[in-house]
């Protein structure tokens, strides 16, 4: 039998659901998930396996205008995802009415690769608004086949996964078949510490921060871990810390218990707070920190 092998790249808006999505494909959680727009900021890979197939599934911040310059980088990466792609899911839901970014949707638009368009959320509304939602999305991309799904319910999405088997491309493996990304434990705690941040603090924080993992030790019993948390400003640096360090003992406790079930082993979890003044507009900070 032939093998198959393929960049399945997904793009679209913030807070439509992509890592929700791109979890629920790849069965494992890769993207961190939060109710605020811009929680990604990297292109995540999640590589699923088979004997007869590697599908490579690449989960991209959502499509902004730029503000800052980690926008404009975040940005790179929605872009490359559009140049590389053998199929391309392109995600909306039912609340949006149009895609916030123009010349992103052209470049969609042009594209000579499969495109899937997924409605997601149809759980939140009534089916007078999806069959609206499919009619609007099927005229504007013609060449794209849309589904209505919900990711968080996981309906729709085994017909849509059997539609990327159709449709990627005969090819041998790109990446090892033992891995389930390209990226190393180090990113993934990372991440997860990021995600609780966003989840506990409002406004600009959560946005302002970044998390660096200063020692990753594995022993055989325990994985000690050094996390230092990046901000802009010492008043987010209090915000974080919170009243009697209570905020950022709420954030450690949380991401410990997530790092011990997705590594499966004890941890143990140190964490700090340090200003880096306006780091998310500054190139050679941004290349620091790997954007």
């Amino acid at each position: 039998m032939s093998h198959k092998s393929g960049f399945v790249n997904i793009v679209g808006s913030p807070n439509v659901g992509k890592s929700t999505l791109m979890n629920r494909l790849v069965g494992e959680k890769l993207s961190i998930v939060t109710s605020k727009a811009q929680t990604t900021r990297h292109r995540i890979l999640g590589i699923v396996n088979d004997e007869n197939y590697q599908i490579v599934f690449s989960d991209t911040p959502g499509v902004v205008n730029v503000a800052y310059k980690l926008h404009e980088n975040m940005m790179d990466y929605v872009n490359a995802s559009l140049k590389d792609a053998d199929i391309l899911l392109f995600i909306t839901d039912t609340k949006e009415n149009d895609m916030n970014h123009s010349e992103t949707l052209e470049k969609i638009q042009k594209m000579k690769v499969p495109v899937i368009c997924l409605i997601n959320k149809i759980d939140l509304t009534d089916q007078a608004r999806v069959e609206e939602r499919m009619a609007f999305w099927q005229e504007k991309l013609p060449n794209a086949m849309v589904f209505p799904i919900s990711a968080l319910h996981d309906f729709n999405v085994e017909k849509v996964w059997q539609t990327i088997l159709d449709l990627v491309p005969e090819s041998p493996a790109y990446y090892d078949k033992e891995e389930i990304s390209d990226r190393p434990m180090r990113f993934f705690v990372s991440e997860i510490i990021r995600e609780k941040i966003f989840l506990h603090t409002e406004k600009e924080v959560p946005y302002s921060c970044q998390v660096e993992i200063e020692e990753y030790l594995e022993e055989p019993n325990l994985t000690r871990i050094r996390a230092l948390i990046i901000v802009e400003r010492d008043s987010q640096k209090g915000i974080l810390i919170g009243k009697g360090g209570e905020m950022l003992k709420r954030i450690g406790r949380e991401a410990r218990l997530e790092i011990e079930k997705f590594i499966d082993q004890k941890v143990f979890m140190e964490t700090f707070v340090k200003v880096d003044k306006d780091w998310r507009s500054t190139e050679n900070k941004l290349k620091k920190y790997g954007y």
